[in-house]
């Protein structure tokens, strides 16, 4: 595989193989034929690992800002086409995935409890004064694990922040953010009879989320 900077970055990070990455491509055949194009109005989220081969190697030579072409042979496309291709790769941002908490196994002790059973511990302060009503919209940035530390939802590795009303989430997010102001992160422990109960197609138990409050819209 052969690749050229085309334009320089502004960041020093490069990904690793569990990024997920921020872009605007092109995407060549051999013979010139465009295979997909993301044009400059949008952008696309792509983990590293769902890359074909090639095209990850090179986007882990970049950083933020640098645009690379990169000769991906056929050998590197993954089975995904039978010729080489060539990709003009624009990386916007870095995104790298939340770590597990240490604590989401069980309650630490050092918490605080709301008398429904809701635990929770303030991550960052926050910079605004206003709580959150019952019926008010929110703007926030999140990520859930069961107990056993397996994440299985997360608003950062979509690469932007979930909107909703407080009456229409699960019982533990409703009373939990009205407790929030803006720009606050708090970690919730959330007992599954404030969460998903006995809905099988759903996580099971008590999940842990840590919560950003973006803003109250």
């Amino acid at each position: 595989m052969v690749t050229k900077q085309l334009a320089a970055g502004t960041g020093t990070v490069k990904p690793g193989k569990d990024s997920i990455l921020r872009l605007r491509y092109t995407v060549w055949r051999e013979d010139g034929t465009v295979v997909q194009h993301v044009p400059a109005s949008q952008t696309v989220m792509l983990g590293v690992g769902k890359m074909i081969p090639g095209w990850a190697e090179a986007a882990q030579l970049m950083v933020v800002g640098e645009t690379r072409r990169a000769w991906v042979p056929a050998t590197l496309g993954g089975g995904k086409s039978q010729s080489a291709l060539v990709f003009d790769t624009e990386l916007l941002e870095i995104i790298e995935r939340p770590a597990t908490p240490v604590d989401v196994a069980a309650v630490p002790d050092d918490v605080s409890r709301t008398p429904s059973g809701l635990a929770y511990r303030v991550l960052t302060a926050g910079t605004g004064v206003q709580h959150p009503k019952r019926r008010d919209t929110v703007v926030v940035h999140y990520s859930g694990w069961t107990t056993d530390g397996r994440m299985f939802d997360s608003s950062i590795l979509k690469g932007e922040p979930t909107v909703f009303r407080l009456d229409q989430v699960i019982k533990g997010w409703t009373e939990g953010l009205q407790l929030m102001v803006p720009g606050e992160k708090m970690r919730f422990w959330i007992p599954a009879k404030l969460a998903y109960g006995n809905d099988r197609n759903k996580p099971q138990g008590m999940l842990v989320f840590d919560i950003e409050l973006v803003k109250i819209e």
